[in-house]
């Protein structure tokens, strides 16, 4: 029963990571769309910004991300609320 209960918390605990993403709300106020790279559990990739108001889910193991704009590297959370400005991210919440 132990050996039971101790795979029962190990399983759960790492599926808790594997579905782990980052669902951002952004605002674009500039006139054109935006790819930009960024850093998630170790791994990079790429998401796209649309010219609009719109969220992207960014997908990896973590909670946490890191975007890399023209104005420097942002670290933005999931469920946070972004503005791109000018290239440059900002979070408000």
């Amino acid at each position: 029963m132990k050996k039971f209960i101790l795979l029962s918390a190990a399983f759960l605990l790492f599926a808790g990571n594997a579905f782990c993403t980052v669902y951002i709300q952004y605002e674009n106020k500039d006139s054109k769309s935006y790819t930009m790279n960024v850093r998630i559990a170790g791994m990079d990739t790429q998401v796209t910004f649309d010219n609009a108001t719109s969220a992207v889910t960014i997908q990896g193991g973590d909670q946490v991300c890191t975007i890399e704009t023209s104005c420097g590297k942002v670290q933005v959370k999931d469920g946070a609320k972004i503005v791109i400005k000018d290239g440059c991210i900002t979070v408000t919440n």
